[in-house]
């Protein structure tokens, strides 16, 4: 997904940006970069790759040789990023949280006028520099922001630095989040909240969509005021989220609760206890605990000292390979046991197999997979999740081919009272091995995240959502 932290202080602020930056680690294993700017050198960039070690370990060595009151970082899970400009409007750096879909048709106009790229990513065109180039068709920052806006389709959030200020510039849609922070001679803009507590910050203000904000060391103002229309991703609380971050002032934690507990409510089943695929099916799995009167216990443990994210390393073999070593079963606690697991989401289904084949080896009687949001059965146009070759490398998908062969009719298979929902269902039951399986209901959902549905983003489970 990618997420940012830029700082505007009255005082060097190098450890800020490098400490919040870090604090986004969770939403990107691509490239990672930090810009300053100082008085005597202008802009001095960095931009390491993540995919063999993480930021810290990256970044840390050379901090020494960097200095300014002014800052940003970003952890990019696509292209290396910032990237620095030098254009009518002035040098700035820019950082973005974005997906273009449409970058290709994007690049054939910038060409046709005799406009080039020159940074490169997989061989392709680097979207944080074709943002940079839509925004440098205007005559001011907030006009070409608007550009971006109108000509971008996906998501793009960004920080734009410049000699004066920082401008943060939400999602059009207000897909992908901004939050202000501030502290005693600094603010700060950052897309994790979760970055604000051990820097010092407190929250001061949350972005509209579409909503402009130019921030200075004294302050910041609104240089375009928000759009009415929303459509933050929902799965910002299923997944993303870090468990302390807020989003539009909701706590990421506290609405995994309510989906672990309503769940519960749902569910008739009575077994020894309830578990989680951790990390990120813990918060779920204590809600469905804490309702359902059940014990919560660790039957998976994650060994993190020596492995890392399963996601960072460069090769699928190695993906997986790290997925299966990091977490290990508990067979005193799972022997002869009914368990519920609880987790997030199902996409691809691979790594819920192989967990199962573990579990099973571990002696566990019933295995009972709770999953905190509906089927995920249409990829995501909007944000850098769910990216696949074929819409049925998806587990849903999968299970409807093998139903009944290629479709693109699947309103009956987001609808958890029909027949093909049911079916579904009881075939992913069968390609995952396990004895049964309960998605959450999409109303249920929305209800525990606090915001109307028209607010959010729900494409990924219903088909939902425009540009």
């Amino acid at each position: 997904m990618s997420g940012f932290f830029g700082v505007m202080s009255k005082h060097n602020c190098v450890y800020d940006v490098f400490y919040g930056t870090d604090y986004h680690s969770h939403l990107g294993t691509k490239r990672a970069g930090m810009v300053f700017d100082n008085e005597d050198e202008g802009f001095r960039r960095s931009i390491h790759s993540l995919e063999n070690s993480y930021f810290r370990t990256k970044f840390e060595p050379n901090l020494n040789e960097f200095s300014g009151n002014s800052g940003m970082g970003v952890i990019s899970d696509t292209d290396p990023q910032p990237i620095l400009f030098n254009s009518h409007l002035g040098p700035f750096a820019i950082a973005t949280v974005s997906r273009i879909v449409n970058i290709d048709e994007l690049e054939k106009q910038f060409l046709k006028k005799k406009i080039h790229f020159t940074e490169n990513f997989q061989g392709n065109v680097n979207p944080t520099e074709m943002v940079a180039n839509l925004i440098c068709e205007a005559d001011d920052f907030v006009s070409g922001i608007e550009n971006v806006y109108e000509k971008v389709k996906g998501s793009c959030s960004m920080l734009i630095l410049t000699r004066e200020m920082m401008i943060a510039a939400r999602d059009r849609l207000g897909r992908t989040p901004i939050i202000l922070g501030k502290k005693k001679d600094a603010y700060a803009a950052a897309s994790e909240t979760t970055s604000f507590p051990n820097t010092g910050f407190e929250i001061e203000y949350y972005l509209g969509p579409g909503e402009i904000v130019g921030i200075t060391a004294d302050g910041y103002n609104v240089l375009k005021p928000a759009g009415e229309k929303m459509q933050i991703c929902a799965f910002l609380w299923v997944y993303f989220g870090y468990p302390p971050s807020f989003y539009e002032g909701i706590n990421v934690e506290e609405v995994r609760y309510r989906f672990g507990a309503s769940l519960a409510k749902r569910d008739n089943i009575h077994p020894d206890f309830v578990c989680s695929i951790p990390d990120s099916g813990v918060g779920h799995a204590i809600g469905y605990s804490n309702e359902k009167r059940i014990p919560y216990k660790r039957g998976y443990s994650k060994y993190t000292p020596t492995w890392p994210r399963s996601f960072m390393p460069q090769y699928q073999e190695m993906r997986d390979l790290v997925a299966k070593m990091k977490l290990i079963p508990n067979r005193a606690l799972l022997e002869g046991k009914n368990v519920v697991f609880c987790d997030d989401s199902i996409v691809r289904g691979t790594q819920l197999k192989d967990n199962t084949i573990e579990l099973r080896k571990a002696g566990v009687g019933e295995l009972h997979i709770r999953i905190s949001c509906p089927p995920l059965l249409y990829p995501c146009k909007f944000l850098n999740f769910s990216r696949s070759r074929t819409p049925l490398e998806l587990a849903t998908r999968k299970a409807i081919y093998q139903m009944e062969g290629e479709t693109e009719d699947l309103e009956a298979y987001s609808n958890p009272e029909s027949d093909k929902y049911k079916a579904m269902v009881n075939q992913i039951e069968k390609n995952l091995g396990i004895d049964s399986l309960i998605y959450q209901n999409i109303d249920d959902m929305v209800k525990a995240i606090g915001l109307p549905k028209e607010k959010l983003c729900t494409h990924c489970w219903d088909g939902s959502g425009y540009f």
